[in-house]
């Protein structure tokens, strides 16, 4: 079994746990963060052998990245994937200035310091020459459909690259995965529940496969740059998206 462990955010649903999973079956010790018990308990009740440890803690708070660090103890963190995000009412915040400015601020707090507050926590633990930063942003973030969160996006996508350059001397490398529209993830569900059927299929149409994105679609290309062989692929954003980017 690898010695170090993988910490996965956002680990109790979607993406996250399709990581954590993925990682864990491949022997590898990993420690899921998000902010709902109940839900991390899902992820590790699903794994083999209780590979999977759980910590729950708000990472948009300097608090909860601390207590993510505490856990991890005095191991080292052979891969570090920040997948928590939310995307809330940030694309139509109210009409007043304080109503935007309290969406805009949530947005960049869910979005952008979960990953920045969580990674500048464990960059004393990552581990040199094999250590591996995989940031989960958006193709909002590459387009610029979405308001405060597209903008939260486009600036975790900005950090990855200087992720890249400061742990680079380590041997460490920083990459941001920004997939398209992912089902099963509960990411874009309303009070009225998950997008109608029809709304889906023109998301759909719009790629060049298409279908929309599963979480075992993202989990691939983040496993892979969590791999041996991703040792020389740093400071690029790879968009898993059904060619929706090319097309739009």
């Amino acid at each position: 079994m690898d010695p170090h462990v993988v910490v996965v955010s956002g680990g109790g649903s979607g993406i996250g746990r399709a990581v954590a999973l993925q990682q864990a079956a491949a022997g590898r010790r990993v420690l899921v963060v998000g902010r709902r018990p109940d839900a991390l308990a899902g992820t590790a009740a699903l794994a083999e052998d209780g590979r999977v440890e759980t910590v729950a803690a708000d990472l948009s708070t300097p608090g909860g990245a601390a207590a993510v660090a505490t856990a991890v103890g005095g191991r080292t963190v052979g891969g570090l994937v920040a997948a928590a995000g939310a995307q809330g009412a940030f694309n139509q915040p109210g009409p007043t200035l304080a109503e935007v400015d309290s969406a805009w601020t949530e947005a960049l707090r869910s979005n952008l310091f979960s990953a920045l507050l969580l990674v500048e926590a464990l960059t004393p633990r990552l581990a040199d020459t094999i250590g591996r930063v995989v940031l989960v942003g958006s193709t909002a973030g590459l387009t610029g459909a979405g308001g405060g969160y597209a903008a939260a996006k486009a600036a975790l996508h900005s950090y990855g690259r200087t992720l890249a350059r400061s742990l680079g001397p380590r041997g460490i490398t920083a990459n941001v995965v920004a997939p398209g529209l992912v089902l099963d993830t509960g990411f874009f569900d309303t009070v009225d529940g998950p997008p109608a059927e029809p709304a889906l299929a023109r998301s759909a149409a719009r790629t060049l496969v298409g279908r929309l994105g599963a979480p075992a679609d993202v989990a691939a290309c983040v496993g892979w740059l969590l791999s041996p062989e991703a040792g020389w692929t740093t400071g690029q954003v790879i968009s898993p998206n059904g060619g929706v980017v090319l097309v739009r």
